[in-house]
């Protein structure tokens, strides 16, 4: 039997399309637009899919929502172009442009909350060490294979690749990439695990 849908989901999935079809206005590259929204659309299609089969809290669905915006921005202006971000580095005299490194953040931040989720209710696993282990794991794992597809990407396309990598100049770009994943996936379970079960009993109890 399908559930009445959730005013906020709506309002959240409604607010997204917006900003996707501003994001394809126009973008400084279509070929890292392509690229960098993939993954936003994907996560589009998998949460309607599943929305009156498994639907997830709320918290969740707004963390998806984040982290799916700061995809498409990404997309229209690229990671090492984000004008708010080269505002940043200009006043404050910074190496570079740091909106890509916000959005390795969110690669760990954003798919903990959603990991654990999942965990919780389709797994006998109980909340605990274990269960933070396995997260944390899950989400390193994550990111390590995003670079792995940037890395097949700039093999297959060359320099046409060098927006959506992103690097400007950085030896140890990747490294950062995948150490502020698994930084981003521990604050999340430090900061909003409290809040997450408190979802969590109110989708228990309804």
């Amino acid at each position: 039997m399908k559930r009445k849908l959730n005013r906020l989901h709506l309002i959240l999935l409604l607010s997204f399309l917006g900003i996707f079809i501003w994001s394809g206005i126009k973008p400084k590259d279509y070929f890292t637009w392509l690229l960098e929204v993939f993954p936003a659309v994907i996560g589009l299609f998998v949460v309607l899919l599943t929305y009156n089969k498994f639907r997830l809290t709320s918290l969740v669905y707004i963390l998806i929502w984040v982290h799916a915006v700061i995809l498409v921005i990404g997309g229209h202006y690229t990671y090492a172009e984000m004008p708010l971000f080269s505002w940043l580095r200009d006043t404050f005299h910074l190496a570079r442009n740091y909106y890509d490194r916000v959005g390795h953040l969110a690669q760990g931040f954003i798919p903990a909350i959603v990991t654990r989720e999942i965990l919780l209710r389709k797994s006998p696993l109980q909340k605990g060490k274990i269960l933070s282990f396995i997260v944390v794991s899950i989400c390193l794992a994550i990111s390590a294979s995003y670079e792995f597809f940037e890395w097949w990407v700039a093999e297959a396309t060359g320099t046409a690749a060098d927006a959506f990598l992103a690097t400007q100049g950085d030896t140890w770009d990747t490294q950062w990439d995948m150490f502020l994943a698994l930084c981003g996936a521990v604050l999340s379970l430090i900061t909003l695990s409290k809040l997450h079960d408190n979802h969590l009993k109110q989708i228990s109890e309804n």
